[in-house]
């Protein structure tokens, strides 16, 4: 942890690790210290992939923040309007991120160093990681698990006809998009460019962009 002027502009390194999945699917990233909960909230959609469809919530402290959708839960406080600095998290503190309250697909996070700004970078960037995160609305941690050869032989480029003995039967839809799906394919180039657009303010042309497999 860096010594220095806590006034000073602080950089959160971050581990997030999908909870429940093995081999892990994780990232490391880098986020200012003064984005809000909120503002993280968008990162992790990113930077797992996700297509933010589905409530959410943080639990740090045993206290809940999210941003309140019709129909859904209330929480402790607005994660627009609290600052990751405003919690003074420490390093190797842990909190929880939670998206899709069918599918429960918990995050664990972990503050693994509290850094100077580099002012040769932009934040919010990825340093590492590994591994795809599960496609959205898989049904959860467990049938991810259950299905994942079968994602594996899909997004192996194999042609349809070859695999249809092997894979349960799918739509065209469903097959378009698993074939462009792999669980080992991560692509930190690309995550970094969308979370540069998304640094630049405009996170729906970033969520866009995430999912075009034409945008590598």
């Amino acid at each position: 942890m860096t010594d220095g002027d806590p006034l000073e502009p602080r950089i959160y390194q971050l581990r997030a690790v999908l909870r429940g999945i093995s081999p892990m699917i994780w990232r490391r990233l880098l986020v200012r210290a003064e984005s809000t909960v909120a503002d993280l909230h968008e990162v992790l959609q990113l930077s797992f992939g996700w297509e933010d469809l589905h409530l959410n919530r943080f639990e740090i402290r045993g206290r809940e923040y999210g941003v309140y959708r019709d129909g859904g839960p209330l929480f402790d406080a607005d994660a627009r309007k609290v600052r990751l600095c405003d919690l003074k998290l420490r390093r190797l503190e842990r909190f929880v991120y939670e998206y899709d309250f069918g599918d429960d697909w918990i995050h664990d996070l972990r503050i693994e160093a509290v850094l100077p700004v580099d002012a040769r970078k932009s934040y919010p960037v990825c340093v590492a990681g590994k591994r795809a995160a599960p496609p959205e609305d898989c049904g959860g941690p467990h049938a991810f698990m259950a299905n994942r050869w079968q994602y594996e032989l899909i997004g192996s480029g194999e042609a349809r006809e070859e695999l249809e003995d092997l894979v349960d039967d799918l739509d065209d839809e469903e097959w378009n998009r698993s074939s462009g799906y792999h669980p080992e394919r991560f692509d930190r180039v690309k995550l970094n460019r969308v979370l540069a657009k998304l640094a630049s303010g405009s996170y729906e042309e970033a969520l866009d962009e995430i999912h075009d497999p034409g945008s590598n």
